[in-house]
């Protein structure tokens, strides 16, 4: 079953963010990012943990206010009038403590006892996230990607306009983390809005309509993930393992090699002429006296944007 997307209530932008700024002591844990959010789209915050994210989601759901700048969401300030904002919005925590003793059905009709149990049915929710096997199981009896569908059925509870996913998918094995993508990309079906925050790459790719990659509390690109990486390659990634003694400059100057990284032990250069790299790469690999292992050829990805963009790989 297929839960109703809600009437469209509202046209244009669902948050609009303009130089928020939060600070703790000499952290900047936000430090004046600017932004928009359509309705109907995905936007996602991609980042490292401490990059931000979750103080800016934080702030966005009213949780935690902010020191300065603006912070609209569905037309409400969420500095100013978080309790008027609350109703409208769904949420999915980071961490998120459930009541061990209770059951899934019983959790479920609490929270929608919360608002006058309007918005779906219990019965709706539990059948909606493939939880009907354990409707009468106690929380702490779960999987961690059952806990999941049922934070997320928790955050729509109230039919809300806009849902916040705060890295949902966090500590989950590969299986139970794409039976929650398949949730999300259903909600997107709908034309729900959602931010989405995450620190995994393909979870970005596969899910979100446009992003922003954030670190230090700062936006460092934004779009799509076309544009993205349009903005910074036009080249293939050739990556190997590590040569010892073939140093960067000697990979630098392999003719057709723009630009050379490095990324968990691995080698990577970009190029726009990937058959001449290689060559190149064999000759110089070989007056080493080794040759390159592990080699692989790929369009540039999100991943080599953030390396490009900040020098480091992004790692949970």
């Amino acid at each position: 079953m297929t839960v109703a997307a809600p009437a469209a209530r509202e046209t244009g932008l669902a948050i609009r963010v303009h130089n928020l700024r939060k600070q703790y002591g000499e952290t900047r844990a936000v430090d004046g990012i600017s932004f928009e959010v359509r309705s109907g789209e995905v936007f996602g915050l991609l980042g490292p943990n401490g990059a931000g994210k979750t103080t800016t989601v934080e702030i966005l759901e009213g949780l935690r206010a902010a020191d300065s700048g603006e912070a609209m969401v569905l037309g409400i300030d969420a500095n100013r009038n978080p309790e008027t904002l609350k109703p409208r919005i769904g949420v999915a925590l980071q961490t998120a403590s459930l009541y061990p003793k209770l059951t899934v059905t019983e959790v479920l009709d609490l929270f929608r006892s919360f608002y006058g149990r309007r918005g779906h049915s219990t019965g709706e929710l539990i059948e909606r996230f493939d939880l009907t096997e354990k409707r009468t199981s106690q929380t702490r009896e779960l999987s961690g990607g059952q806990r999941q569908r049922l934070v997320v059925a928790l955050a729509l509870v109230n039919d809300p306009e806009l849902v916040f996913l705060d890295e949902p998918t966090t500590g989950l094995d590969p299986a139970a983390r794409r039976s929650l993508w398949e949730v999300v990309l259903d909600l997107k079906r709908q034309g729900r809005t959602i931010l989405l925050t995450t620190h995994y790459m393909e979870e970005a790719e596969v899910l979100c309509d446009r992003l922003a990659i954030m670190d230090h509390g700062r936006f460092l690109e934004s779009g799509t993930v076309k544009e993205l990486v349009g903005r910074h390659f036009q080249e293939r990634a050739v990556r190997f393992d590590r040569i010892h003694g073939l140093a960067d400059a000697s990979l630098a100057a392999i003719d057709g090699v723009v630009s050379v990284a490095h990324e968990n032990g691995e080698v990577v250069l970009y190029t726009r002429d990937v058959p001449r790299a290689i060559d190149g790469l064999l000759a110089a690999a070989g007056a080493a006296g080794t040759e390159p292992e592990n080699l692989t050829i790929r369009r540039p990805t999100l991943e080599d944007v953030f390396l490009a963009l900040t020098g480091r790989a992004l790692r949970d």
